[in-house]
This record gives structure tokens, C-alpha cells and sequence, in this order.
């Protein structure tokens, strides 16, 4: 069984990224607005603009949960598959204090990797996890 990391392009032009074990099903249910708590409830349309398969899940939860914490501009570099762009971003911060627990960084595609276009959007708040 697969499991699926996935950003949505929201009508605001924010991204909603997520995970989980069957793509279509999830993408339909974001479409259709299943669920009104959701992020993307208000925000339809969607575009589809980027997702990445894993094995198990935990690691798919892993890389949301860390895709989720990137910038807006780290994220359209993953999503242009521009892993040189990707690790530049990731050092250009002010290093953390020695105390902060941070995750080991996602790596180009390990499980094969589709990447969708659209990155000119100007915001990355508000992302939430359904």
C-alpha cells in the first residue's frame, strides 16, 4: 500500500499540503467539500501541484509535517524539483538554538515524485491538517 504527500494550490493561492492512503479519494473529498472544517473548504477551486508516494506511513506523515513547516519559496522550489534550491533555503536561516529538535531534511524523490506547476502565490499561512 502507497501513502501520498500532497499540496493543493488554493483559490487564494495559498497551499494546503496533507497526506494520506488513497490520492484520489482525498482529492475528491477536498473538491467536493466534504468536510467544513477543513482548510481548503472555503478556498476551492484546487489544484493539484504536487505530490510525492511513501511506503509507510509514518514517513508520510513525517514529510507532511515538515513540508508544512517549510517557506512558501522552499516548498515552490520542491515542488520545481530544485533540490540545489531547496538546500539553500534550508541554510540560509539563522541556525537554531542548540536546544531545538528539528527534523531530518526530505531528500529529492525516494519513491518517485510527480510535480505539477503553479508556484506564484503569494502566502503559505493558514496551513492546517485536516
Amino acid at each position: 500500500m502507497a501513502f501520498w504527500v500532497y499540496i493543493l494550490r488554493c483559490a487564494d493561492a495559498s497551499y494546503y499540503t496533507g497526506h494520506t492512503d488513497n490520492l484520489e479519494q482525498r482529492l475528491a473529498q477536498h473538491h467536493a467539500g466534504a468536510f467544513a472544517t477543513c482548510y481548503t473548504f472555503m478556498r476551492r477551486p484546487l489544484t493539484l501541484v504536487f505530490t510525492q508516494d511513501w511506503a509507510i506511513r509514518e514517513e508520510a506523515l513525517a514529510a507532511e509535517q515538515q513540508i508544512k513547516g517549510w517557506s512558501r519559496k522552499k516548498k515552490e522550489a520542491m515542488m520545481q524539483g530544485d533540490w540545489a534550491e531547496v538546500s539553500r533555503l534550508a541554510h540560509s536561516k539563522t541556525p537554531p538554538p542548540s536546544n531545538c529538535v528539528r527534523p531530518e531534511p526530505v531528500e529529492g524523490p525516494k519513491h518517485g515524485t510527480s510535480v505539477h506547476g503553479s508556484t506564484s502565490s503569494p502566502r503559505t499561512d493558514g496551513e492546517a491538517m485536516l
